[in-house]
């Protein structure tokens, strides 16, 4: 496993719609693996293969940082509510922007076994969904950002 370069805004990698996985290769297995190492060493949530610079449907989502969806060519395929709040984007490091987005979302993917399942997710998961399929689509949460951009200052405590 290896920690990869995650693309920054500007980078027109981000701007482009990604395409579907048709087999699971080892060379999609690793990206998988690198995908989740990167996010968790980045301290994020969510990441997206075009964060990378692979313009493969691949997400990798983790909200309690112990339990990792890795969804394959997905879709939502329902949504409901409405939640405003603060988001951020490792693509977009000390930034962060009001976005509203669904209260609820399920999605449809295959499994890293190409094996199709449902994920439902409220609150900050279906947050997290809705980010990281944007993603796939080239769309940047900025896009959405109700008002101004803020900059986000970490303490040393966020980083440990």
């Amino acid at each position: 496993m290896a920690i990869r370069n995650i693309r920054e805004f500007g980078d027109e990698v981000l701007n482009k719609k990604c395409k579907e996985v048709t087999e699971m290769t080892p060379r999609t297995k690793e990206l998988i693996e690198d995908m989740l190492e990167t996010m968790y060493e980045a301290n994020g949530v969510g990441l997206a293969a075009p964060q990378v610079g692979i313009l493969k449907r691949i997400v990798v989502i983790d909200v309690t940082g112990e339990d990792p969806y890795i969804l394959i060519n997905p879709r939502i395929v329902e949504s409901s509510g409405e939640q405003t709040g603060s988001e951020g984007c490792l693509s977009l490091p000390g930034k962060s922007g009001i976005v509203t987005r669904p209260d609820y979302v399920k999605a449809v993917a295959l499994d890293v076994n190409m094996k199709p399942f449902e994920l439902e997710g409220t609150e900050l998961l279906a947050r997290a969904i809705c980010h990281e399929l944007d993603h796939l689509e080239g769309h940047l949460y900025v896009e959405k950002v109700e008002g101004e951009l803020q900059d986000v200052v970490y303490s040393e405590e966020d980083s440990e």
